[in-house]
């Protein structure tokens, strides 16, 4: 039985271009099998048309109203779940969850965050040479960075949790900040690592997943 994933996107979905080109040529040990965005023009969906797989637009209309919103999630929800994934990732998905939906795929929802998160959800973060750093969080994570003027940022994979960018975590990378950096070329740098270790993390999650089976 395959290990079956799930990815929401917002953008480009390059990091959902390197889990199908690791299930392409066999590196995954796993099957995207749906594609989800809350954006029409999300580039992602297409790439997940160019590979034969389902892709599906759930628009959020009104974010901000309540009961639209808990409508929105509820849809979302059902969508996924019709595909019975093992793994949800939210792969540049510009929207935040709730516990309600969370509960929904309980240890099944993880995050990528271009910036580096704590093991313990605080508000500083330790880097590999000693330094403590401010933890971000948000949505301009790669521009804040720049503009505390760090020396180092970094990306990471963490299990979702109601707390925006928390969560316990599964990898984390460090990326050094060049004294001519721009939150552009800042950016790119930090997806390369996203793109190696989202492959590397989905690859591990579903070994593990298939040892636990074997053992049953």
């Amino acid at each position: 039985m395959s290990y079956r994933v799930a990815v929401l996107v917002s953008g480009s979905g390059s990091n959902l271009q390197a889990l199908l080109t690791a299930q392409v040529c066999g590196e995954l040990g796993a099957e995207v099998v749906l594609v989800v965005s809350d954006r029409a023009d999300a580039y992602g969906l297409q790439r997940a048309l160019q590979h034969n797989v389902a892709a599906a637009f759930v628009p959020l209309q009104r974010p901000r109203h309540m009961a639209t919103r808990t409508a929105w999630e509820q849809r979302l929800a059902a969508v996924i779940s019709a595909f019975t994934p093992d793994l949800v990732v939210l792969s540049g998905f510009m929207r935040v969850l709730s516990a309600a939906f969370l509960t929904r795929f309980p240890g099944q929802v993880i995050n990528q965050h271009p910036a580096l998160l704590p093991d313990d959800g605080g508000d500083m973060v330790c880097t590999s040479d000693g330094r403590v750093i401010p933890t971000l969080r948000g949505a301009h994570v790669v521009a804040d960075a720049l503009r505390l003027g760090l020396t180092v940022t970094g990306c990471t994979i963490h299990y979702a949790t109601p707390l925006v960018d928390n969560g316990p975590v599964l990898a984390r990378v460090e990326v050094p900040i060049l004294p001519d950096d721009t939150p552009e070329s800042l950016h790119e740098r930090i997806k390369v690592e996203e793109r190696r270790m989202i492959v590397e993390v989905v690859r591990d999650l579903a070994q593990q997943s298939a040892a636990r089976q074997e053992r049953r």
